[in-house]
């Protein structure tokens, strides 16, 4: 028997037959409740090519990058590679067209993006990801906006303050931290990379590499655990506790997040109880759009990236997400096969009305049709039955509370429609 690849998954739909796969109805509600919270601040859904040329990648990241990349040479002989991030295609696009669209430019998308890379837990080679990004505005209420979307878009699933937190950081407040310990700029790169690692890399080989560009561990230690907010942060803290999100955010120094590519503000939303990764992560890259457009277009930008790998099992452990089912209205039981085509014109006016509607496709005893109907959890069972004199009446059943109705045929439509819950 054929199986699927290392690191990618199968989605099936509820209930899912074997812990090994993943659930089609928990990636629906979870990117129904992305597309509705991004729209309540009003972004726009875009997307773009799964492939795109391998150049657009290095530009942006380096040659090292094409190691974690799916890539190769196409029919055409282009080297192209299958998109492990949406951000360059997003500057593409909207250096391509920027000119079309008002400033601020605030989209968002959902793509599927593939990485060739060792799997552990919460890092698959594949994931979906919610990307938001707002293009062509420099102050930092742009940040806070989009920050903000972030912990509503955590908040509509059910998460609190109690089980995430948005980290807050800055280039800019590392830069000037460097910048006034005499650091040489070409030894600054190095220098993010030792702070991005404390924690990690054992002590003493911190030490020493901040060591090799003129800094103390102390030192650097000391202001990150001071803490002190930078003007854009404290502008950005302001903005947040205006709405009321105050208790989502706090300045972290040790975020880091790619220093050599963001400029301004960094952040990051993780969980509490330290268990997973990062649940999502974005900042401030006023450069990239400039970059990739060969100089013809300079935008400020930011944005941040959420994916689903992580942020599902942070949902699985707070018992967050609801229990699924097939979403069936209505049965329409056919326990009279002369009446069949009556019943297939009933199926037909429920769907109509936009009820989900199922049905025995074939004859079936009415006991097992009945049976079916329970399995699917349809809030009514509807058939069609002949009266005294003749005629045809539709009766409606209530199958949680048993309560049953005998209304029209053409009635039954509004009627349903007017029982079940909206």
């Amino acid at each position: 028997m054929m199986d699927r690849l290392p690191g990618f998954r199968d989605f099936y739909p509820e209930p899912i037959p074997h812990p090994d796969v993943w659930s089609s109805d928990a990636r629906h509600y979870l990117f129904s409740s992305w597309r509705t919270t991004a729209r309540l601040y009003g972004f726009r859904e875009y997307d773009g090519p799964p492939v795109e040329s391998l150049e657009l990648y290095t530009t942006k990241s380096g040659s090292e990058i094409v190691g974690q990349l799916y890539n190769f040479k196409d029919k055409g002989d282009r080297e192209v590679s299958l998109r492990p991030e949406m951000t360059p295609t997003l500057a593409r696009m909207a250096a391509a067209h920027e000119r079309a669209y008002k400033k601020p430019i605030k989209w968002f998308a959902i793509p599927q993006l593939f990485r060739y890379e060792r799997q552990q837990k919460g890092r698959l080679r594949e994931h979906f990801q919610f990307n938001a990004d707002i293009i062509g505005e420099a102050d930092p209420a742009a940040d806070a906006e989009l920050i903000a979307l972030l912990v509503d878009s955590l908040r509509a699933l059910g998460l609190t303050s109690g089980d995430f937190k948005i980290r807050l950081s800055s280039r800019n407040a590392w830069h000037e931290f460097y910048t006034r310990g005499n650091g040489a700029p070409e030894g600054e790169y190095a220098f993010y990379q030792a702070v991005d690692k404390i924690g990690r890399d054992p002590l003493e080989e911190t030490e020493r590499k901040l060591a090799a560009v003129g800094f103390r561990f102390a030192a650097v230690r000391d202001f990150i655990e001071k803490g002190e907010p930078t003007d854009e942060l404290r502008k950005v803290l302001d903005n947040l506790d205006a709405r009321g999100l105050s208790e989502f955010a706090q300045v972290d120094y040790h975020v880091i997040r790619g220093l050599a590519y963001y400029t301004g503000i960094v952040f990051e939303a993780f969980d509490v109880q330290g268990e997973l990764r990062a649940i999502a992560g974005g900042g401030r890259y006023d450069n990239l759009v400039k970059l990739l457009s060969g100089g013809k277009v300079d935008l400020p930008a930011l944005g941040f990236g959420m994916g689903d790998v992580v942020l599902m099992e942070l949902l699985k452990s707070r018992n967050l997400l609801p229990q699924f089912t097939s979403g069936t209205d209505v049965f329409v039981l056919i326990e009279d096969q002369s009446l069949r085509f009556e019943s297939l014109k009933l199926v037909q006016a429920l769907r109509s009305e936009g009820l989900a509607v199922e049905y025995s496709l074939t004859p079936m005893k009415p006991d097992k049709q009945f049976k079916r109907a329970l399995e699917l959890k349809s809030g009514f069972s509807a058939r069609i039955e002949r009266d005294a004199s003749g005629g045809t009446m539709a009766r409606l059943k209530n199958l949680k509370t048993r309560e049953e109705s005998v209304v029209p045929v053409p009635e039954a439509p509004k009627e349903l429609q007017r029982k079940l819950p909206a």
